[in-house]
């Protein structure tokens, strides 16, 4: 049986699920601001001009997306990125039969698209989805570099400049949701994690524009509360995290207000861990 579904619908499900042709896309675009802390760089390149899969190993709030981003562009080629859920299946990546003016047509999915294309095809955190997903992946991740549609009878082969590109956090992963060892061994792999306080200074002050003396103190105070991960809070401050705080600042929020709203609250809703945060802010920034 066909999978049938009208226009209004897969927009929504696609809207949903956070999929989107968009964030870097053709030669030309200004690659976003990315500040490698090691190879990174290098590494995704030969993957991309050797046709192999790779996979980004990292905490929440990292740099991964950034850093995909920021390749796809400077690269030249076309970026599909998907936001992976408990929802999202196999046929959310390949597409699906719509209703279209009373007639059934065949629409491509974002997976299908960037096969077609050559493009980049980004599947951030992958560990979200339903596990017919990794399935489809492992045509794609092979020597055979094709995409097989049952629905339609396809055998796609991957367009030159396809690269498959997958992203999770290992310290979100249990016994439920894991990438099998089938399924690893199909990839590259950098291991991504917070940048040394050097880099993570620029980095903050790069993006938010706040001047550097400023950004180090809220490194310094993301270190410590860091140190406290799996004991009081479950994640860490990520560098994400301390650019929205530190665009706060800059925009003329009180330091103390902008690391409580933008570092603190998000971290946890215990109110005595939030007691303990907001006394370590004040033991760090004074």
């Amino acid at each position: 049986m066909k999978d049938i579904a009208t226009d209004s619908a897969t927009d929504a499900a696609a809207t949903g699920s956070g999929m989107g042709t968009g964030m870097g896309t053709g030669t030309g675009t200004a690659p976003p601001f990315y500040l490698p802390v090691g190879d990174e760089c290098a590494v995704f390149a030969a993957a991309h001009a050797n046709r192999l899969p790779l996979l980004l190993k990292g905490p929440t709030g990292c740099g991964k997306t950034r850093f995909v981003v920021h390749m796809a562009a400077r690269l030249g080629r076309p970026l599909h990125t998907v936001a992976c859920h408990d929802d999202l299946s196999a046929a959310d990546l390949i597409g699906r039969y719509l209703l279209k003016g009373g007639e059934t047509v065949w629409m491509d999915g974002p997976l299908t698209r960037a096969v077609r294309e050559g493009a980049i095809c980004y599947l951030d955190e992958v560990v979200e989805a339903r596990k017919d997903v990794t399935v489809v992946l492992h045509p794609l991740t092979d020597d055979r570099r094709i995409l097989p549609i049952d629905r339609t009878g396809e055998e796609i082969p991957a367009a030159a400049g396809f690269m498959l590109v997958a992203s999770y956090n290992p310290g979100y992963q249990n016994l439920l949701k894991t990438l099998k060892p089938s399924t690893r061994q199909r990839f590259v792999a950098i291991e991504f994690g917070f940048p040394p306080e050097a880099r993570e200074v620029q980095i903050v002050s790069a993006e938010s524009g706040l001047d550097e003396e400023r950004a180090r103190l809220l490194v310094r105070l993301a270190t410590k509360i860091r140190a406290l991960k799996g004991q009081d809070i479950e994640e860490g401050a990520s560098t994400r995290l301390l650019v929205y705080c530190a665009t706060l600042i800059r925009e003329g929020m009180a330091m103390e207000r902008a690391i409580s709203v933008a570092i603190v609250e998000p971290l946890t809703d215990d109110a005595d861990t939030r007691r303990g945060l907001h006394d370590l802010v004040a033991a760090v920034c004074g």
